[in-house]
């Protein structure tokens, strides 16, 4: 592993609802951080092709046997990622071009055998030679998160082995549940990605704690929707005088091992966010704290994952 490695976050919006237009956008936004010199790459949470924030802002979405949701579920599901599929074949041929580590966050449909009916939020890491390395689904969908999602498994909760370290990553409030952390910690992360909705202040708390905690770098990536990309089958009742213009606002950062930031968090701006990073800092901040090592007490806690795909 070098000493040094230039990193990179997109912060933009996906063109919602629409897996084909997303992906040709996403390729578009890879090729110009690719330029700018990224060598590891991160989009944010179910990029490909957009977060459902109208559970939240859309007044009656959670109701029971509502058409307008189901219309929208639908349409969300016709537009998720089945993996493997023809958008991972191109993700996985865009970082194999440009040599890059590409972590990216979709909606998953599954097609075939069990669980066929079922989307995930699911994150996709792609090494530097095409293959796709990392697979992980959200343990754990947040509450209305659960009328569109399904619960994860554990089969890709841990690092993966890159050209440029150990990378591995986590999905939004997984970043609150201990033991998912610890499953990580215990990979050997030498670069986490944390994905978000949006990186507000709770979400930058969760993400320097990992990166002090866990001594790795944290790249913190957050979405830009505005709330004329929620559905319109949704709107009826919705009174959009009272939701902000910006629903996601990004807020992506780039943390270091001692929790400090190397870039501070960035909002309401498309942009790709580019730093280089000092891998070195990792080997400092591990004399003083290594909860998988000299931290770590295994004479007294037992610990356990177990991995078996649902």
């Amino acid at each position: 592993m070098a000493d040094k490695l230039t990193v990179g976050i997109v912060q933009a919006s996906p063109i919602f609802m629409n897996l084909e237009a997303s992906l040709a956008k996403a390729v578009s936004l890879i090729e110009q951080a690719a330029r700018k010199g990224a060598k590891l790459i991160a989009f944010g949470e179910t990029w490909l092709a957009g977060y459902p924030a109208w559970l939240d802002y859309c007044r009656g979405a959670a109701l029971w046997n509502y058409e307008p949701t189901k219309e929208v579920f639908a349409q969300l599901r016709r537009n998720s990622v089945v993996v493997p599929g023809a958008e991972t074949k191109t993700l996985g041929e865009i970082a194999a071009k440009h040599n890059i580590v590409l972590i990216i966050g979709i909606n998953e449909r599954v097609e075939q055998g069990a669980g066929n009916g079922t989307l995930y939020n699911s994150l996709l890491t792609f090494g530097a030679d095409g293959k796709l390395a990392g697979h992980h689904r959200k343990l754990v969908p947040t509450y209305t998160e659960r009328l569109v999602w399904g619960q994860g498994d554990a089969a890709g909760l841990e690092a993966v082995k890159t050209e440029f370290g150990r990378v591995g990553s986590l999905v939004c409030w997984e970043h609150w549940m201990p033991l998912a952390r610890q499953a990580m910690h215990n990979s050997g992360e030498h670069i986490h990605i944390a994905v978000f909705p949006t990186v507000h202040e709770t979400h930058q708390i969760a993400s320097r704690h990992y990166a002090l905690e866990g001594r790795c770098f944290v790249l913190a990536a957050g979405l830009l929707m505005k709330s004329a990309d929620l559905p319109e089958q949704l709107l009826t009742g919705t009174d959009l005088s009272k939701i902000p213009e910006n629903i996601l606002r990004g807020g992506s950062c780039i943390i270091a091992p001692d929790g400090k930031f190397v870039v501070e968090p960035v909002f309401d701006d498309e942009t790709i966010i580019i730093a280089e990073l000092d891998l070195t800092r990792i080997d400092k901040e591990k004399m003083t704290l290594d909860v998988s090592g000299h931290y770590s007490r295994p004479d007294i806690f037992d610990f356990a994952v177990n991995r078996k795909p649902r």
